[in-house]
């Protein structure tokens, strides 16, 4: 039997009302809702998670799944992180870039997407989080999102019959979304 999986996406950091500040209660709202969205999954089967390793909410979903690891209940939870291209965390910050690193050394699997980066380097990310997986976890609000490439992954998800978790933005709001 395959092992079930969701992949992980959201909107950029800038995009938040609290940009980058962790601490901002908005974004402990969307941490809580994002865990719970992984365990409630997790207990319905699936195993692995997969994130395109960007900054903000794949590295808080990367955190939180590293964290649940620690946890007998949640031992057989894998984080899957798909690079989109090699020199991609070349315009990370020193923090930024340590994160990432902590986060592909406690993966259980890394894959690199793009040898290089193209025109359509993310495009094929996004493609390739949709089909690797049958669920998809979207911080992100269809009705109001500025992010042609998030919306562009939760269309292939729709076009492709996956099963979507939205978090809102601006509210931390779950809705659900069932093809």
């Amino acid at each position: 039997m395959e092992k079930l999986s969701c992949a992980i996406t959201g909107e950029n950091p800038q995009r938040f009302k609290f940009k980058y500040n962790e601490e901002a209660p908005l974004c402990k709202k969307i941490k809580t809702a994002l865990t719970e969205l992984i365990e409630n999954l997790y207990e319905k089967g699936v195993r692995t998670f997969i994130i395109g390793c960007s900054v903000g909410v794949d590295t808080w979903a990367a955190e939180i799944i590293i964290e649940l690891k620690q946890q007998p209940k949640f031992s057989e939870i894998e984080l899957s992180c798909a690079i989109p291209f090699p020199e991609h965390t070349e315009k990370f910050t020193a923090g930024q870039k340590k994160r990432y690193g902590s986060i592909l050394a406690h993966s259980d699997y890394n894959e690199i997407v793009n040898r290089h980066y193209s025109p359509v380097a993310y495009k094929r990310l996004n493609y390739y989080l949709v089909d690797k997986s049958q669920y998809l976890i979207a911080v992100y609000d269809p009705g109001k999102s500025e992010s042609r490439g998030l919306g562009q992954t939760v269309n292939y998800a729709i076009k492709n019959k996956r099963a979507i978790s939205f978090i809102n933005p601006d509210t931390a709001i779950v809705t659900e979304y069932k093809s």
